[in-house]
């Protein structure tokens, strides 16, 4: 079995939901507590041992590659003050020369032609997809559990949740064959269905390993929803040729792509921040008492 090494991060959207704020700023690069959204799931990836982080980009996100190349200005200002702890607070961020790449979703078509802007980069091996406006809060990182699934299993695997049978017509779901290995095949993909339709109520969360193959099926894919080429579609091909297996995450999930969600975000994090815990509670305490 190949190792797993490789990553794809899909971060050309327009974040029209966070506008004005994402005018002039990528919605990736929007902050929970001090840290931009697409830099927490960079951090599960890494944890989860991965070596190469390729972003697929679109016009406008320049700033994403700024934020993980060396500022060597800003560590020799630091490094100059004394502020030692936060210089290494970013070098332990910081990829390794050559760990990062870049290419560009030239049309807005989806993710499957996200997915497939990426084949170049990843090659002949299995990787990662990780919908960067989905952050996660579990430990271990839900990647990190996907890989000790896909390393007994092979084949794909996806992260999956549940959720209220009457909401499912809001995610895409994937039907719950036979337990295995601390997961479970998955033997059908609906997208959005309705409650009376739907094999399950488990729903694909934002985590993805999938096999090289998925490349050539989304070079063929037809446009289906909304004109774009759908990665489901592509995935539910794959099935009749491969195993997949859903592993059930049980971490808190936020959809940082929604005002709700980043801000529910921000608050789980600081809470988790012994030196923020208290003053939030604090504030959150008098605020409900206006």
């Amino acid at each position: 079995m190949t190792k797993l090494r490789k990553a794809v991060f899909p971060v050309a959207g327009l974040g029209t939901r966070f506008l004005p704020a994402t005018k002039a700023v990528p919605k990736e690069m929007l902050t929970v507590v001090d840290k931009p959204v697409i830099q927490y799931v960079v951090d599960e990836a890494r944890e989860a041992g991965i070596e190469h982080f390729i972003f697929v980009t679109g016009r406008n996100k320049t700033v994403i590659e700024d934020h993980f190349d060396i500022q060597v200005e800003l560590y020799d200002t630091l490094a100059r003050r004394g502020k030692h702890d936060v210089l290494d607070r970013l070098r332990s961020m910081q990829p390794e020369p050559g760990q990062t790449s870049f290419t560009r979703q030239q049309e807005p078509l989806g993710l499957g032609h996200a997915v497939w802007c990426a084949r170049e980069l990843v090659g002949n091996e299995p990787f990662a997809l990780l919908l960067p406006d989905m952050i996660m809060q579990s430990e271990p990182g839900c990647l990190k559990q996907m890989v000790e699934l896909f390393n007994r299993t092979g084949g794909n695997v996806l992260a999956v949740e549940e959720c209220e049978p009457s909401q499912t017509h809001k995610y895409g779901i994937v039907g719950r064959g036979e337990s295995v290995a601390g997961g479970f095949e998955i033997n059908a993909m609906v997208e959005k269905p309705k409650a009376e339709d739907a094999p399950s109520n488990f729903y694909i969360n934002g985590r993805y390993i999938l096999q090289p193959e998925i490349f050539a099926l989304l070079e063929n894919q037809e446009r289906g929803a909304g004109g774009e080429i759908q990665l489901t579609d592509a995935m539910l091909k794959l099935l009749s040729e491969q195993p997949f297996h859903g592993h059930h995450f049980t971490g808190r999930t936020f959809d940082c792509g929604a005002p709700e969600g980043f801000v529910e975000a921000n608050l789980a994090f600081a809470l988790a921040r012994p030196d923020l815990r208290d003053h939030i509670v604090r504030f959150m305490e008098a605020s409900a008492k206006r």
